[in-house]
Order: structure tokens, then sequence, then C-alpha cells
């Protein structure tokens, strides 16, 4: 089964989605299963895991609820407040609904080192237990403290999202690489092909701009740490779904079916333990 590891619902509400600003007017409407279903199914995708976006237990609900009522979405990734007294009992409340795969906190828009704050850290011992996965969400200059973080919690499963979001725009590697070296050497984190298109030059991308990104993180984290993920429908501010699946389609092309298979739904399946 080939699955779409990343992708995002919302109904856009201007005083809540303020990070949507005037530059993503593409970005300022309704995204639901309903606009994704047809896009999936024009790609040979048969699933997917819807991914918060909006830091709130009410968002959580509602996407596990959508999940719920369409079977092609296979997992959710929600928003619990790890750093909160009441999180064992909220995650306890959560993970009874068996759509409830893991958790993902917007840590891009946090200081370097508010992954090693100690409630922080006391909230992902609690996800461990319940089985459940936490997504990092960080930029480069944040990996350091991320890779000391998941080195401190070696029975948790990370995922990376987007690459750790390189500059690819202004083809900054050097630093970047060093770093996915070094938290890609932790066994228990893998990494999401994702979310690339939107670090390039949005209108003026090519295919060959994100060759070095791809080949470092296939270099480090191996085809069995890799899964593909659409961000739909952030990607659209670079590229429609399709051109966005392409993309790690074209890289993988000389793999076997095997690896590809990993890749593109098999390796999601394990990571995120969805019931197919």
């Amino acid at each position: 089964m080939k699955i779409d590891a990343h992708q995002h619902f919302w109904k856009y509400t201007p005083e809540r989605d303020t990070w949507i600003d005037d530059s993503m007017a593409k970005l300022q409407a309704d995204f639901l299963p309903s606009d994704l279903k047809g896009l999936l199914e024009a790609n040979s995708i048969q699933g997917c895991i819807a991914v918060q976006a909006d830091q709130s237990e009410e968002e959580t609900k509602w996407l596990l609820n959508l999940a719920t009522e369409n079977d092609f979405i296979k997992g959710v990734v929600g928003w619990v407040d790890l750093c909160a007294d009441t999180v064992e009992e909220r995650l306890l409340f959560f993970s009874k609904n068996p759509f409830f795969k893991g958790v993902r906190h917007i840590v891009q828009a946090e200081k370097s080192d508010f992954v090693l704050q100690e409630d922080f850290q006391n909230g992902i011992r609690k996800l461990t237990p319940l089985g459940l996965t936490y997504d990092l969400l960080v930029y480069p200059h944040q990996l350091e403290a991320a890779t000391e973080l998941v080195f401190q919690h070696p029975e948790q499963t990370f995922i990376l999202d987007h690459l750790a979001k390189p500059n690819i725009k202004a083809h900054e590697i050097e630093s970047w690489k060093s770093q996915i070296e070094r938290i890609s050497a932790a066994p228990n984190i893998s990494c999401k092909l994702s979310g690339m298109v939107t670090e390039a030059d949005l209108a003026h991308w090519k295919a060959k701009d994100f060759t070095p990104y791809l080949q470092t993180v296939f270099d480090y984290f191996g085809v069995e740490r890799v899964l593909f993920g659409s961000d739909w429908p952030v990607c659209l501010l670079a590229a429609e779904y399709k051109k966005v699946l392409q993309l790690v389609q074209d890289f993988t092309a000389n793999l076997s079916k095997e690896e590809q298979t990993r890749i593109f739904g098999a390796n999601a399946c394990e990571i995120y333990n969805l019931t197919i």
C-alpha cells in the first residue's frame, strides 16, 4: 500500500491561522479530505497520515474525527501539550483512539534549546510506553539540540520532518549535511522526504536543486528509514501534488521495487504502526 506520510487539513480561520500570511494567499482556503481524495486516487496512493497544523487539542480531535469518517486517512499525528502537568492524562485519553499515532509540536517556532527543557523531555518520556511517535519539525540551526534529544531517548521513535528544512533556495548544504550525519547515527529516527519544494525558489526550482539533499538523506538514513510525504496543501505554494510525488519517484527510479515499496508506504506503515 502506498502512503503519503505527511499532509494537512484545515478550515481556514484568519484569526487562528496567522502563519498563513498574504504571501501564502493560495493557502487561505479550506483544505479537506474531499479535496485530497481525488489527488491520492489519481496518483495511486491508498492512504495518508494527517499531521497537525494548529497547536490545539481541538484540532487533534477534529483530525481524529476525519479519520473515522474517511477510510484513506490511516493515522493522525496530533498535538498535545507535552510541557503540561497533565500530559500523561491527555496522551492516555487520545491513545484510546486507534487513529492516534503520534504527536508533533511546531518546534521551528521555539528557541533552539526548547526540546531540551525538562518539562518537554518529560512529555517525550510519556510517549514511549504508549507506542506513540514524535515528529520533529526543526530548522537546521535547531538540529544540534534535536540530536541531543534523540540520543537521550533511545527507546522513543522520532521522525524528522521536511529534511529539517535546509535552505535549498540558497544552496546551503555543508552545515546541514554534517548535522544530518550526526542525527542519523541514532537508529531511532527516520526522515520524511517532504517539504522540499517550499524551501527552494518557489517559482523557479528545478529537480536538480534537490539532488544533493536527497542524496545526503539516503546516504545517512538508508532506504529503511526514509518515507515519502507530500506536505499537501503547503506544497501548492511551489508545486502541484503530482510534481512533488514525481520528484521523489524520479530520484528513486533506479532502486529495486522492494526499496521503492519501503519508501512509498511500507516504512510509514511500520514506523507509525498503521492498521492496513
